[in-house]
């Protein structure tokens, strides 16, 4: 068993773990992936084929606005899922983008290959369904916190929920997913200095 795959067995250990059977069905079902930095999962106009987890390396999710702005919607790191959800379970074109930020190593799952695994062995079902759950909350949050907080308190809850990319990623990645300029994500950082 590679190291790929050892990693997402460690991960489901959280949650309902896999006995032997499920790990080897596991196996036959994700197929490793290498991507180089700006490599791409989904494009816009492609249907979302795979549920990714990954491996090592950071992704990010975007949508482009008319202007041809970037918009980030979601980063995905060590451990994490990511997924266009509408497009992977409805089968229709995406509006969203999934790139690599960093050099990346991600496992993937087929559509076909994950109703598979939620019939025939149900704790994947609990599993993934947990995931989704976890998911949504996160998006839910993200909501709330766009129409009632204010920018430093976005970037706060930022650093609580990817605590370990503030330092990986880009100030133009960040203050895209802030919905602020780089500048001002410099003068939210800079006040939290002078606060601490």
């Amino acid at each position: 068993m590679d190291t790929s795959f050892k990693s997402l067995i460690k991960y489901f250990k959280n949650y309902f773990p896999l006995n032997e059977e499920e790990i080897e069905e596991l196996s036959r079902r994700f197929t490793e992936r290498r991507l180089k930095r700006r490599g791409f999962v989904l494009q816009q106009g492609d249907v979302c084929r795979h549920f990714t987890f990954v491996v090592s390396g950071c992704l990010k999710m975007y949508a482009m606005d008319q202007a041809s702005k970037e918009h980030n919607l979601q980063f995905a790191a060590e451990n994490d899922w990511i997924t266009d959800l509408g497009s992977f379970y409805s089968e229709k074109p995406s509006s969203a983008y999934i790139e690599a930020i960093e050099p990346s190593v991600i496992l993937q799952i087929k559509h076909a290959d994950l109703l598979h695994l939620y019939i025939r062995y149900h704790k994947f079902d609990r599993n993934f369904r947990i995931i989704i759950e976890q998911k949504y909350i996160e998006l839910q949050n993200r909501m709330l916190q766009s129409i009632s907080s204010t920018a430093e308190e976005r970037y706060l809850s930022f650093l609580e929920q990817y605590p370990k990319l503030a330092n990986r990623l880009p100030n133009t990645q960040i203050a895209s997913y802030l919905g602020i300029t780089p500048e001002f994500l410099s003068n939210i950082r800079k006040g939290l200095i002078k606060k601490s």
